[in-house]
Order: structure tokens, then sequence, then C-alpha cells
């Protein structure tokens, strides 16, 4: 079992930025879980919303949003003692940092259509090559796991599950994309499906476990990662 850092670690850290990832190196943990989105030039950045506004507190869309823009930014609403600017990172600055990491579940976040998910994926698969081992694509966005299937076939991929759906649905649409793991929301995931996932060859992460009862009830059943916001609490 895996303790995976959430967007880095989001409610010790600032999320998604280089800080939180150095902060949750420096915990020891090599397991992390961060966003993926593409700007309209082609360049991969690190970022949950597709706004600025809860995170930088500025009123751009991504969409909005220019590579030589990214500098200008600061990820610490929230965060007034944090205490370096914290600016949107590239993927490629965060890959760097976490290069000799053992688990690395990038999620991709949905897109328009299935031209923008062949051209998310080609990208990544160029850039991400050298860590492919170590790295699980993720997405709720099917368009996208397709895309990866066609284009990045020798990255592991995982399915992410947001609704209630049966598992036996869950099992057929992860196994029909090739997906290696699947990502169970916290309030849909229980012993049986556990159990389900992993008698179907599936690995489970589940997301996100902030309360250490609950983790450890999720170790019991045989959850292989638990992606939490709070990791320094939960290696307490």
């Amino acid at each position: 079992m895996q303790w995976i850092g959430h967007r880095g670690a989001r409610k010790e850290a600032p999320e998604n930025t280089l800080g939180g990832f150095r902060y949750l190196r420096n915990l020891g943990l090599k397991a992390v879980e961060f966003d993926v989105r593409q700007l309209s030039d082609g360049t991969l950045i690190v970022i949950h919303d597709d706004s600025l506004l809860r995170t930088a507190g500025r009123a751009e869309s991504v969409h909005q949003l220019s590579t030589d823009l990214l500098s200008e930014t600061d990820h610490r609403v929230g965060w007034p003692d944090w205490p370096t600017p914290e600016p949107t990172p590239l993927l490629s600055e965060v890959m760097a940092l976490l290069a000799d990491f053992d688990h690395i579940e990038v999620e991709l976040k949905a897109v328009m259509d299935d031209t923008a998910a062949m051209r998310l994926i080609s990208a990544l698969s160029r850039l991400l090559t050298p860590w492919k081992n170590q790295i699980t694509l993720t997405s709720f966005d099917l368009k996208i796991l397709q895309a990866a299937q066609q284009l990045a076939a020798d990255f592991k991929r995982g399915l992410l599950i947001e609704l209630p759906l049966p598992t036996s649905d869950i099992i057929d649409t992860a196994q029909r994309l090739g997906c290696t793991r699947v990502g169970m929301a916290d309030r849909l995931t229980d012993h049986s499906v556990i159990t389900g996932l992993r008698e179907a060859g599936l690995a489970c992460s589940v997301w996100t476990v902030n309360d250490p009862v609950r983790a450890q009830q999720l170790m019991t059943w045989g959850a292989d990662g638990i992606i939490t916001d709070v990791p320094a609490q939960m290696l307490r």
C-alpha cells in the first residue's frame, strides 16, 4: 500500500506547486498525484482548475494563459505565511523535481473533443517517456483514455470514478480501455468494490482520504494506494 500525496500535499502546502512537491519529498514520500492541462500553444502545465481564481486570485482562465505569463502567477491564495512565490509550474519542471519518485498518478483534465485528446496525449507521451515506468495516466474523460490507448500504449492508464456505478461496469470500462488501475472516490468505496477490482487484476487508489481511521480500514480491505491531502498527518 502506498501513501500518495494529493496535488502534492494540498492541505499542508500550496497545491500543484513546486514548493508543495518539495514539501512532499521532504516528508520522505515518493508517490504523488497531480493534475495536467494543456495551454492553447501546446504547453503542458500542472494545475487543477480551469481558472486561476481559487489558487492564484486571478480572473483568467487557463485557456487565456500563454507560457510567458506563467511566471507572473502565484498560487499562494490561502497560504499567507508560505515563504516563497509559487508560479504555475510547467510539467517538465515538476518531472525534473520528481524524477526519482516511485509512483506518479498524472490526472489529465477533461478536454472538448477527440482532437484535443489526441493533441494532449501526443505532447504528454513525448515529454514523459523517460518516466513511463513510474507514471500512470489517469482521467475521468474516456476520450483521453482512448487516445492514450492508441498513442501511448506503453504508459499505464487509470480510470477515475466519482459517480456510483456497478463494480462490473467499472471493471468492464477499465479493461476495455486497457487500464491497470481504478481511482475510486472514497465515498463510493467499500470492501466489495476493492475486492472486485483486485480479483479483476486492477489496482485501486482511493481519493481523497484524510481520516487515519478510514485509511486504516481501506488498508485492511486491500487498497493499493491512499491519496491524501495531509500526508504528514497520515505518516504520524
